[in-house]
């Protein structure tokens, strides 16, 4: 991409679209098209059509996506599948058909089998059953990354995908209960610290281990990957360490300051067991994250401060 290359961020307001959006004004790319909800519905296949000829962006970002945690994916399957599905589908078309010059498909880690060897290597996609809790979000997302494969092979495009571990950070979504693990902790332990409560009960029992990554760290692979990386095979965006969710949880507790207990709640469902990317393709790119959990969870929680402060906080 050159500094003046027209860009078109899709999410934009969404947790990693803006954190793309930051980091692209960081190095001084000022060309950038961004549009919300309201100006343009991703799922309407005309007004898509129609924004791309008017526009011609040269790249593409597409973060845009209805997600959610556990209890979210497991209610609204039908919902999460037919979202995504067409406004990925809509915006990959649409991009193909008025020559975008590279695109870059935003998807995640829950694309990879449930038991998938660990750490989970790009070439597992595929090779066995998905994770229920959240399938219909999984199969969007691979449908969306196929796309892109089949037109590169198909007509010459140069269409690349990027599949994220957990993620967190600025401009998060901190809905209580359709909100993914970490935002959750952060709302809840806050929410109980304010109250005064002497216990929090959390889901499951505390055993899966999880890898999250710092969404900043996320922007800076995304831009690098858009100028550094052509290929078919996704690409990992991950640490490449992890966690458990009960040490998780004392990390939120401890930055919050909340004293109290942490209770388990067994009759609620854990997950995947593990979720541990393998980053060794990016790290064989050139490219590491910087931020580490501690550091990250404490800058979190002071975002979602300032949001509680001037009432602009995500929880849809």
């Amino acid at each position: 991409m050159h500094k003046d290359s027209k860009i078109y961020v899709a999410g934009h307001r969404g947790m990693v679209g803006s954190a793309i959006v930051r980091e692209l004004r960081r190095q001084g790319y000022d060309n950038i098209i961004t549009r919300t909800h309201d100006q343009l519905d991703l799922t309407d296949q005309k007004g898509v059509e129609e924004f791309f000829r008017e526009e011609k962006p040269e790249y593409v970002f597409l973060a845009a996506a209805k997600v959610g945690g556990i209890a979210a994916n497991a209610a609204h399957p039908a919902d999460f599948m037919w979202l995504n599905m067409t406004l990925e589908m809509n915006v990959i078309h649409s991009a193909w058909q008025n020559g975008v010059k590279k695109l870059e498909f935003l998807g995640s880690s829950c694309i990879y089998p449930r038991l998938a060897p660990q750490p989970m290597p790009e070439s597992c996609l595929l090779t066995s059953a998905l994770e229920q809790t959240n399938e219909a979000y999984a199969l969007a997302k691979i449908s969306g990354l196929k796309y892109c494969e089949y037109l590169n092979r198909q007509y010459g495009t140069n269409y690349i995908s990027v599949m994220p571990t957990n993620l967190y950070g600025p401009n998060d979504n901190y809905h209580p209960e359709h909100s993914h693990v970490l935002p959750a902790l952060i709302r809840r332990f806050h929410e109980a610290k304010q109250s005064g409560a002497s216990e929090v009960i959390c889901w499951g029992d505390g055993s899966p281990l999880r890898e999250f990554l710092y969404v900043d760290d996320l922007a800076n692979l995304c831009v690098f990957l858009m100028n550094n990386y052509n290929g078919n095979e996704t690409v990992n965006a991950g640490s490449g360490k992890e966690v458990s969710i009960r040490e998780l949880t004392g990390i939120v507790a401890d930055t919050v300051g909340f004293e109290g207990e942490i209770k388990w709640d067994t009759s609620r469902p854990n997950g995947t067991p593990r979720k541990l990317l393998d980053v060794s393709k990016a790290k064989a790119l050139g490219w590491e994250y910087s931020i580490d959990l501690k550091e990250g969870i404490a800058l979190a929680y002071q975002d979602f401060l300032n949001h509680l402060e001037d009432d602009s906080l995500r929880s849809k």
